[in-house]
Order: C-alpha cells, then structure tokens, then sequence
C-alpha cells in the first residue's frame, strides 16, 4: 500500500539524515528553534507514532499520554533504534481506532482508524522534518534531500511545474 510505503520511506529517509549529523548538534539547543532542539523533535515523532503502534491492539490512542522519553532526544543512536523499530511495526491491518485528547481540562473522544491515524503521523513527521531542517542548516553545511520536510504533495506540485 502506497501509504505504508511513503511512511517507511520518510522514516528511512530520517534516519539517514539523522546518522550524517556531527554528533554535537543532535541534542544542542538552537535558536532558531526557539531553543528546542533537533532531538526534541525527533523524540516528538517517534513518541507519536509508538503511541499509534502501541495502542493498536486495545483501538485506543491518545497523543496526549505519550513518554516524552529524553533518552530519545539525547542519544541519536537511541532514536535510530526506536525509528527502526517503528519501520518494523507500522504496517498492519486498517481497523476503528479511538483516539482520546484532552482539550480545557476534559477528555475528549473521537473515532478514526489506523490508516488515517498513520498519514497523520506522516504529515506530523514531515511537519516537524521541516523544522528538523532549519536547525540542521544552522548548525552544519550538510546537504539536505531536496523532499526533506516537504511533503509528497509539494513535490509533486514542484515537479509538474518544472515541465
């Protein structure tokens, strides 16, 4: 399923960039960034799609609820690994998912399922790849993939333009 593919591929495409970085600026606060840092974003990725993945058997997920493991935004290696994990774990059968959040104080309940709630990670990851992007380009002359942290759409928009 296409879905699934794009997902795995923007992960993968992550982790590549992820493991060029020099090891220094992973965990380093940057401005630009309002401070946070590329691990913190990273972190928030991962941490949403284990939320997903783990809350696939019971049909109930809540984004809200999730680790916030700082394991996850100090050591790369760490990230790698969880990112890995995901890849191995995303692909599953579509199914209702209740997702619960917590809007003013009340939770809130709404339906969806897995396959909407996994191109919602996609685009939350290639949201945040954006953001990745300008603190990776603050702190390093690394060269980027052009479809980092943009998303598929755009590219495409992009490539029919250039004809």
């Amino acid at each position: 399923m296409t879905m699934f593919k794009t997902s795995l591929d923007t992960l993968e495409q992550f982790k590549q960039v992820l493991l060029t970085l020099p090891k220094d600026c992973y965990a380093q606060q940057c401005k630009v960034l309002s401070d946070s840092t590329i691990g913190q974003h990273t972190r928030h990725i991962i941490e949403l799609y284990q939320c997903l993945i783990n809350g696939y058997d019971a049909a109930d997920v809540s984004y809200d609820r999730r680790e916030r493991n700082v394991r996850i935004e100090r050591e790369l290696s760490f990230a790698i690994a969880q990112l890995e994990h995901i890849q191995q774990q995303l692909e599953r059968p579509n199914k209702t998912i209740k997702i619960s959040y917590e809007l003013a104080g009340e939770e809130t309940f709404m339906d969806s399922n897995y396959y909407r709630e996994v191109m919602y990670n996609l685009e939350h990851t290639i949201h945040h790849q954006a953001l990745i992007k300008v603190g990776i380009e603050h702190f390093t002359a690394l060269e980027l993939p052009a479809s980092f942290g943009v998303a598929p759409s755009t590219m495409q928009y992009r490539e029919t333009c250039a004809q």
